[in-house]
């Protein structure tokens, strides 16, 4: 697989992302919830935009901009909008979990390509920190209601 279609899968999967978290700060009630998950949908967007900077310079002049419907049912989010009808706030956070899980794994597999540029390396090992810390919080958050 080239640089350019690993790269827009991965841009792919961070649309996915952001919607996710954007329709989970819209139906939580929890204000923390809230502004955390509102956050985290921003992060998404600009991480899309920085690897679409990228994909235009290596030569791709129409980068990935949406997440695929298909490919969100893989991605982990599809789950999120039962959850968030039900209103249980662990539901929730666990099916954003379970989005990050394959944001994490999406960001592996691209760091595993060893053609990487050096630069492309950089922004996503960089961009990779990130979403792991993101994952782990929202893990952290999920386990904190279970405690509860």
């Amino acid at each position: 697989m080239s640089t350019i279609s690993t790269l827009n899968n991965l841009i792919e999967t961070l649309k996915d992302g952001q919607a996710g978290f954007r329709a989970a700060a819209e139906d939580i009630t929890d204000s923390r919830l809230k502004k955390l998950f509102s956050e985290y949908s921003l992060q998404r967007s600009r991480f899309a935009g920085e690897l679409q900077s990228l994909v235009q310079s290596l030569g791709e002049s129409d980068p990935a901009n949406s997440g695929s419907v298909a490919g969100a049912v893989h991605r982990g989010w599809i789950n999120l909008k039962a959850a968030l009808m039900s209103k249980d706030e662990h539901a929730v956070l666990a099916e954003c979990e379970r989005g990050e899980d394959v944001a994490v794994a999406a960001y592996r597999k691209v760091m595993d390509d060893p053609d990487l540029p050096a630069n492309v390396r950089a922004t996503v090992e960089k961009q990779f920190a990130e979403v792991k810390t993101t994952h782990d919080h929202v893990r952290n958050l999920r386990d904190s209601l279970v405690a509860h």
